[in-house]
């Protein structure tokens, strides 16, 4: 797809080129005007609504970019959607036990997420798993009973004595043994309580899987059980007359698994292990297999960069597979828990922020002209831009970038001034740029083409912190689906990466997946002067907001959940304001009335040598106390003109 500034646009050709109706689902896609719309459920089906409306609305009630939007639509539907999956294969496949999902606390901890999932999990019988004593704590005091709650991490006699007050409220609690000596501390301490208690063990599953996840697999898992451990741990209950306590096995398949052959595997392995469990004498009845569940985050389809398989594809496998395994052993089917917490909360939220300039790499000057005493690489760099047309496009890039690289090595060495410095550097832009035009947008460069996008791509300057909203990216590699949110029926020429407004290297995105092919570069348009372009960050609701952290202390954006209601009416159902600058001092351990109170002093001091007048030290502390209170992040005024550099 070749993208000029004259290209004939539609929002249908939007629509393909960033897959959003692949990664988008249910949930997102962008309408005929060209706007990108959240979809949620109306009273006559479905229901657009443009989220730059959503902006709007947040301008009028005096919130800034950046912010993150929760749509809690989209969080019921996914839980909903995960119910109807396995409840429809497990009625296709005649399976004689149920479903009950697990959220992992771990995915996203945020009080008004873990609400929501109490709220909607209610009827469906949504339990939690926690993984330390401060998510099960918060678990404990938002699930009602009888609830069902996982307890998986390393434990001690606090974690372990909480739990089992969670059974004596009535909660169905399963303790999962996740090392050795975690059952000799729990044998001990129900023994306290007189409680005897649900108990689960971990295996190790030998099987490893594909994706960015693999070290959460295999044989070298942080946790479980290996079969030694898992027999050791048998002899124990029975010696201690607790044998009929167990009663479920729970495996970690691995976390966003790409390939369905991947989880066939790994759970037929978990399987025979069930079935080795039953042969010992344990009563069981539940397999747990724990996270897998993969999002699309790509839209291709394709392991391993996405996901080659549906939710319908993964219910009935799991089923299927249990199935395969103990119907010939003509052992009872298990209760199904899995603990899909990416799956669940991943579509519901949505970075948006604007952009406050670009830098952009253009010749100055198409055809310049070219002085007679000019050094032979200057005239060669000349020659290919006005023959290019008759010349290999990669074999005309090669032969520019050594001519570059000759005269700046000239420059180095004091043989070359800075006006044909400058003249040498803008021919090359003007070889490099005309060889981008001609090739379409989405097209796989040759070898001799690699880092042409990178080299002569604008840099977005993006009002956020990589660091602070979207960890994940910087630390691992992963790509989230970035998309403008307006504007999609005109053509995106502009090549772009985007840069956050910290001081880092790293802080910048510039691994995208467009089209299904990933890529350093993003489609998006050039700004407008007094308008704001705003980008959209799609499917990041799970680990992000927990993960971030403070650097160059900018801290959490502005916090909305958002409800669409039947009659497509925006309801601001919760308003949490991001992290002023008090709040992040105080996070590392400032207090800011004694910053204030020293820089008083300061200025006291200034105003007595004559530095300062008073009125101008009144004018500095008011500003500065003021300042304070803010947002950490860029105060931008949409009207302001965007100066391109």
């Amino acid at each position: 797809m070749k993208i000029s500034p004259d290209s004939p646009w539609s929002a249908e050709k939007s629509r393909q080129l960033y897959a959003i109706d692949h990664w988008g689902a249910d949930c997102f896609s962008i309408n005929d005007k060209g706007q990108v719309c959240v979809l949620t459920d109306g009273r006559s089906g479905k229901i657009e609504t443009p989220l730059a409306g959503i902006v709007q609305g947040l301008h009028e009630r005096g919130y800034g970019l950046p912010v993150l939007l929760r749509f809690v639509d989209l969080l019921d539907a996914s839980l909903a959607r995960l119910h109807q999956g396995f409840a429809r294969a497990i009625a296709s496949q005649n399976y004689t036990n149920v479903y009950q999902g697990v959220f992992p606390v771990k995915v996203n901890q945020q009080r008004q997420v873990i609400e929501e999932l109490v709220r909607i999990g209610k009827p469906l019988q949504t339990g939690f798993e926690a993984g330390s004593k401060a998510e099960l704590a918060l678990a404990l005091a938002n699930l009602p009973a009888p609830g069902l709650l996982i307890l998986n991490g390393y434990k001690d006699r606090d974690f372990i004595d909480l739990g089992l007050w969670a059974t004596r409220l009535g909660h169905r609690c399963f303790f999962v043994i996740e090392s050795p000596d975690e059952l000799t501390r729990l044998i001990a301490r129900s023994k306290a309580f007189a409680i005897r208690p649900l108990i689960g063990v971990r295996t190790k599953v030998s099987a490893r899987v594909g994706g960015l996840w693999t070290e959460t697999s295999g044989d070298r898992s942080s946790f479980g059980l290996s079969p030694q451990q898992l027999l050791a741990a048998l002899d124990q209950l029975k010696s201690a007359r607790m044998l009929d306590c167990l009663q479920l096995l729970h495996c970690h398949l691995g976390s966003q698994i790409p390939d369905i052959s991947d989880i066939r595997t790994g759970a037929t392995e978990a399987c025979r292990f069930y079935a080795a469990l039953v042969a010992e004498g344990a009563p069981m009845g539940t397999i747990d297999f724990g996270g897998g569940l993969a999002v699309d985050y790509t839209g291709s389809g394709e392991a391993p960069d996405s996901r080659n398989y549906t939710l319908e594809d993964y219910c009935c496998t799991l089923i299927a597979t249990i199935r395969s395994c103990l119907d010939p052993l003509q052992i009872e089917h298990p209760a199904i828990i899995t603990e899909s917490g990416r799956a669940t909360v991943a579509d519901s939220s949505v970075l948006l922020f604007n952009i406050l300039g670009t830098m952009c790499f253009e010749a100055d000057e198409e055809s310049p002209v070219i002085p007679d005493d000019c050094c032979p690489q200057i005239h060669q760099l000349a020659e290919l831009h006005n023959k290019l047309a008759q010349r290999d496009p990669g074999q005309a890039y090669q032969q520019a970038l050594t001519c570059r690289d000759q005269l700046r090595n000239q420059f180095r060495a004091g043989l070359l001034d800075l006006r044909h410095r400058a003249l040498a550097e803008n021919l090359f832009l003007a070889v490099a740029r005309k060889i981008l035009q001609v090739i379409p947008v989405d097209a796989e460069l040759p070898t001799e083409l690699k880092g042409l996008r990178r080299n002569m791509a604008d840099i977005y300057y993006g009002n956020f912190s990589v660091f602070q909203s979207l960890p994940d990216s910087w630390a691992i590699g992963q790509t989230f689906p970035l998309v403008p949110i307006d504007r999609h029926t005109e053509p995106p020429w502009r090549e772009g990466m985007i840069s956050d407004l910290t001081c880092d290297c790293d802080g910048k995105l510039d691994n995208f997946n467009l089209a299904g092919t990933r890529r350093p570069t993003l489609p998006l348009h050039p700004l407008r002067p007094g308008e704001d372009y705003i980008l959209g960050v799609f499917l990041m609701g799970a680990y992000q907001e927990t993960l971030g952290d403070l650097h160059n202390l900018f801290g959490d954006t502005h916090t909305l959940n958002v409800r669409i209601t039947p009659d497509g009416q925006v309801d601001f159902q919760q308003e949490i304001a991001g992290d002023s600058i008090n709040d992040l001092l105080s996070y590392v351990e400032y207090d800011p009335q004694q910053l204030s109170e020293k820089l008083r002093i300061t200025a006291e001091k200034a105003v007595r040598t004559g530095k300062l007048t008073a009125e101008q030290r009144r004018y500095f502390l008011d500003f500065y106390r003021e300042l304070l209170q803010g947002y950490s992040y860029f105060n931008h005024d949409p009207k302001e003109d965007h100066h391109d550099t």
